[in-house]
């Protein structure tokens, strides 16, 4: 029986970033409640997380709607223990023309990136503000930093993540309560393959490694920082970079690279 373990919660957590951030939270002495809507996905990322010696609660909830989220915030505190740690990391994609997309498909979007982060974030805040203690993560995204030509609605979905959870920063600055917004670049996971992104550029390149990502996104939560463009150098520089070009030159620069077919160009 261990009683003694920080309780950590993280959404999203069945493949991606989200499973490296979990894993690497059990292996820094956590127990982990863990949420996804893919249940053979989350269990599978169960078993993986508890070779880490945690104890592992997989809730399988669709966060795009209200009466999931309110499903995973009572099993995260029907056990009575404090949560120490919650990640806010799930999020979904879709790639193409604005004119050719599924509303459908842009209003998930929005339900799960925008809403259902702010709804839960809702819960945990006041849970945490309430004690005077707890660390937050919000995956947020480089994306939050430029215009997402043939991304529209995802990039604009990161830049309310990221100016929610500055302004969060600002309001809780004198507690004890922390939020830390990670920015990965194109990271190695399902994403671009379930954004319907194959054939572009961004979806073939390269791309970082989750564990890596997750690391310097955890480093950043314990440490206190405000945020972080996480991943190799190449990302850190576009972060960089990002900072002074104008938001013409950044919208150009994603169309070359999200523009369906753009994969198949030299």
């Amino acid at each position: 029986m261990n009683d003694v373990k920080p309780l950590a919660l993280v959404t999203g957590a069945s493949s991606g970033i989200g499973l490296e951030l979990a894993k690497q939270l059990a292996e820094r002495g956590h127990d982990l409640v863990i949420n996804a809507e893919d249940e053979a996905g989350l269990q599978r990322a169960a078993q993986q997380i508890r070779t880490a010696g945690a104890t592992v609660q997989a809730v399988r909830a669709d966060l795009r709607l209200a009466d999931e989220v309110e499903a995973l915030h009572r099993a995260v505190t029907a056990a009575g223990r404090p949560l120490a740690v919650a990640v806010l990391n799930a999020g979904v994609g879709r790639g193409g023309a604005f004119t050719d997309t599924d509303l459908a498909d842009e209003l998930d979007i929005i339900d799960l990136n925008v809403r259902s982060t702010v709804h839960l974030a809702k819960h945990v805040v006041r849970d945490m503000a309430a004690r005077d203690e707890g660390r937050i993560l919000v995956t947020s995204s480089i994306a939050s930093t430029m215009p997402g030509s043939f991304q529209a609605v995802y990039n604009a979905s990161k830049s309310f993540l990221q100016s929610f959870t500055q302004a969060l920063q600002n309001e809780l600055k004198d507690t004890g309560v922390t939020l830390t917004a990670l920015m990965p670049g194109p990271t190695e996971t399902d994403f671009f393959h379930r954004a319907g992104m194959d054939d572009t550029r961004i979806g073939q390149q390269d791309k970082d490694d989750p564990a890596q990502v997750a690391q310097q996104g955890l480093d950043a939560l314990f440490s206190g920082k405000d945020k972080l463009v996480a991943g190799s150098a190449k990302t850190k520089a576009q972060g960089l970079a990002d900072k002074v070009l104008p938001d013409r030159l950044k919208g150009e620069a994603h169309r070359k690279m999200a523009e369906p077919g753009s994969g198949d160009q030299e």
